[in-house]
């Protein structure tokens, strides 16, 4: 098989019939499937499967960067020997072009490129074009302007032993391919000559090629360690891809030049037939002096912009994508398979990505700060995004509209391999006359119920959420219930990634009881300890008490045998009529296969660990980082040399495994490390003139 997957188990519960079913529709052709797979019933697992059967190249698009890591992880260990890539939007910071017309303001382009995010771009588009078991986990990024997957293989070469070589030659092709020159130490993208050698960084990895020749032929090549500069291997041949995916040849690059000037030649009509001159002399230097940058260097800042004219696009036509890299069939027809992960959040992402873009770009062509092509630099339209996609399997626990519409009856997985079943739901009114239970809890509130409820759990050693509407009520909640003498806290998204964590850990380890969120939710979010789950003010219909957001809120207590759900309402919604009538439709699915099976649910249970990972790791680095750094100040520079050449090493290893939080921190200590390093001393420069019996004249 092209996809070999590795796993320490098999398919159990309903991924069995889910597998058999979605390969059965994609060999039949079936265009639209989606997979309704309930929290924590394995639907990656269950897509794995589908992709080592069905073994073509696939594409996976989440809906946001995290969660492409962690798929892009889940899926390396499933097929830790084939091509598993990750490939989302490389802007560390990203401030668009834009123009304010009110107020007569232009915001220049300002970005910050992730280097090593981009090298994984790089190796996201290198894969599809050179292997065919591959599998990209994107972001939307996947659907906005890329270069021409033709120009970027054309111009690429392969590198082999036996090749003839000649220096200035090959020094010319490397600035052809976009790769800098540089005499100081090799960054994925750049290239040095090291006497009759030349020495070079590929953009998608970070190992040193060596190229030595002999007699006007390449006579060995290296592959170097870039930091300790030991020897890896000695491989035959490599290939040698551009550094930059926008990349044009010579002959290209003249046309291209010239549309964009006949371009720029009737804009200027245009502007000034319209008595817009201001905007004319705009666009006219503006335009001049990027042409002048492509003439000589063969770049410019904002190249993207005169994609349209680089491609030889029709005006209107669509840009390059991720989407133009993966294979096509002979009749042009899309040859591999798509997985829409999280569908009842992505699908509207993808879908609202081209009208944001378009209504800037309009302001700025308008005033003269671009031409009328920039516009088809942009992200695919909904349509053109189906267009470009063929076989696609919508995988969520609440399935948009759109996936129910467009493919029809949903393959279900709702029997979990660990038994477990969908939380009892009980509703209560939000003021409740409670007078026969006794006088205490006589017109007892939601709060004071939830109280009640929440004493009862905790005796027990469970944990409770509940979810308000709105950020204050939420901390005003937490307070009201610390008075009543409830451990709470709160957390949403005013509260910062790490702090957020740290507060989830402190959950599961009991050091308080209830946990107090708005969007608590929703995807992701594990925490098996919970038994209750109270949703306050259930019947506000809205985003945050739609029948998607309630199935989503009350399956975070679908970890724990004893989960339930309280919603405090005064009447019964639609939203809330339909997350109701699915859970117990799926809890009588659930309940009726395990007593078929002989099956007793059990809790999960999982390692605190699980959770705090990502901060326990942060915080055991930051204290290694002091110590280290106490310890550099002791050493000669020589072997703080040594140390920071070993801390670059482990920064490119914790890229790998896309832990970029290990990667920033290990970079922080790397600047610490280095300043550090005594400033070397300037040599005093002895003046070159007068010398002693020169005449000097003085108007030279």
């Amino acid at each position: 098989m092209l996809f070999d997957l590795k796993s320490d188990y098999s398919p159990a519960g309903d991924q069995p019939n889910a597998i058999k079913a979605l390969v059965a529709g994609v060999k039949k052709g079936k265009e639209q499937q989606t997979l309704l797979g309930v929290t924590g019933s394995g639907k990656t697992f269950t897509v794995a499967n589908v992709i080592t059967q069905i073994g073509k190249p696939t594409l996976v698009i989440a809906h946001n960067k995290t969660l492409a890591a962690q798929l892009t992880q889940e899926y390396r260990e499933f097929f830790p020997n084939n091509a598993v890539h990750y490939f989302v939007s490389y802007y560390d910071y990203y401030q668009p072009e834009a123009y304010m017309p009110v107020t007569d303001t232009y915001i220049e382009k300002e970005a910050q490129i992730n280097a090593e995010i981009d090298r994984l771009r790089h190796a996201s588009t290198q894969a599809l074009l050179t292997r065919k078991d591959v599998i990209i986990v994107a972001s939307v990024s996947a659907i906005y302007g890329l270069g021409s997957p033709d120009e970027y293989a054309k111009i690429h070469r392969k590198i082999a032993v036996g090749d003839t070589f000649e220096r200035a030659e090959f020094i010319r092709f490397m600035i052809s391919l976009q790769f800098e020159r540089t005499n100081a130490d090799l960054t994925p993208g750049t290239f040095r000559a090291v006497g009759p050698s030349v020495e070079l960084m590929p953009v998608n990895e970070t190992v040193v090629y060596r190229i030595r020749p002999e007699s006007g032929k390449i006579a060995h090549i290296a592959r170097l360690n870039a930091i300790s500069r030991a020897l890896i291997d000695e491989p035959e041949a490599f290939f040698l891809f551009p550094a930059k995916h926008y990349v044009t040849d010579e002959s290209d690059r003249g046309r291209a030049m010239a549309d964009i000037q006949k371009e720029l030649d009737a804009r200027l009509l245009e502007l000034e037939d319209s008595g817009k001159m201001l905007e004319a002399e705009r666009i006219r230097r503006r335009t001049r002096y990027d042409l002048a940058l492509i003439r000589e260097v063969g770049y410019c800042n904002g190249i993207e912009n005169y994609s349209r004219h680089f491609d030889g696009r029709k005006v209107g036509e669509p840009p390059h994508t991720l989407l133009s890299y993966f294979p096509r069939k002979a009749d042009g027809s899309p040859d591999f398979l798509t997985v829409i992960d999280e569908s009842h959040v992505t699908i509207p992402q993808l879908g609202g990505m081209y009208a944001g873009d378009q209504s800037r770009k309009k302001t700025l062509i308008e005033h003269g700060f671009r031409l009328p092509s920039a516009a088809d630099n942009r992200p695919l339209t909904f349509n053109e995004f189906e267009e470009r996609v063929g076989e696609r399997i919508y995988t969520s626990a609440t399935p948009g509209p759109y996936e129910l519409e467009n493919s029809g009856k949903p393959i279900e997985q709702v029997i979990r391999p660990t038994g477990l079943i969908d939380p009892e739901i009980i509703i209560r009114p939000i003021i409740e006359d409670l007078s026969h239970v006794g006088p205490t809890r006589s017109n007892m509130g939601q709060v004071e119920d939830f109280i009640a409820e929440t004493e009862k759990v905790v005796a027990g050693g469970g944990r409770v959420l509940v979810t308000t509407l709105t950020k204050k009520m939420a901390e005003d909640l937490a307070e009201f219930l610390r008075g009543k003498k409830v451990k709470a806290e709160y957390i949403h998204s005013d509260i910062k990634t790490i702090d957020r964590i740290t507060i989830l850990t402190q959950f599961r380890r009991g050091e308080f009881d209830c946990l107090v969120g708005v969007n608590l939710l929703r995807e992701g979010l594990d925490l098996p300890e919970v038994e209750l789950v109270g949703i306050l003010d259930a019947d506000k219909e809205g985003f945050l008490r739609s029948d998607t957001a309630l199935i989503q809120t009350m399956g975070r207590a679908a970890r724990n045998v004893n989960g339930r759900v309280v919603l405090y309402a005064d009447r019964i919604t639609g939203s809330m009529k339909r997350a109701i009538d699915e859970t117990n439709r799926r809890r009588e699915v659930q309940i009726a296969y395990n007593a078929k099976h002989g099956i007793t649910p059990t809790t999960i249970h999982k390692n605190i660990h699980d959770i705090t990972e990502t901060l326990q790791g942060e915080r055991d680095r930051a204290v290694g980082m002091l110590l280290a750094i106490d310890i550099a100040r002791t050493q000669t520079p020589k072997e703080l040399n040594v140390l920071i050449a070993d801390k670059r090493e482990q920064m490119g290893d914790a890229v790998e495994q896309l832990d970029f939080e290990t990667a920033a921190l290990l970079r922080d200590e790397i600047y610490k490390l280095e300043e550090l390093l005594p400033v070397p001393k300037k040599p005093k420069k002895k003046p070159r003139w007068p010398k002693k019996g020169m005449v000097v004249d003085l108007e030279d």
